[in-house]
């Protein structure tokens, strides 16, 4: 009896627009020396309690989620993946203000300002 096991693909945790990724090739080709990549995470701030953050990182965690880009690694905080799975982010810019958008369906509510979210 021949026993065979399929490799399924897993998708990323979060989905990242040709915008994000090209604002995360931007961040690595200016990167300070030794960051091996960008990381979201959510840590507890703002009025709604999360908040998104994005950093640079000087080594690779293991429990982190690692979603390789053209332009470079992006890591998620394995902390905070269960707030952000099936999101997805954004770079926008335009004449007022530029940074990172998130469509996150795991967010029950946000600040009036944006900044924070719950879950």
């Amino acid at each position: 009896m021949s026993t065979t096991t399929a490799t399924r693909v897993r998708p990323a945790a979060i989905i990242l627009t040709p915008s994000a990724e090209q604002r995360i090739a931007d961040l690595m080709a200016r990167a300070p020396e030794g960051a091996v990549g960008v990381k979201l995470s959510t840590p507890r701030r703002g009025c709604s309690g999360l908040a998104y953050s994005v950093d640079y990182v000087t080594e690779a965690d293991p429990f982190d989620e690692k979603i390789v880009t053209p332009g470079g690694d992006f890591y998620v905080d394995g902390g905070s993946i269960l707030y952000l799975i099936g999101s997805t982010m954004d770079w926008v810019e335009n004449d007022f203000t530029a940074g990172f958008v998130f469509q996150n369906p795991n967010a029950k509510g946000a600040c009036g300002c944006g900044e924070s979210f719950t879950v």
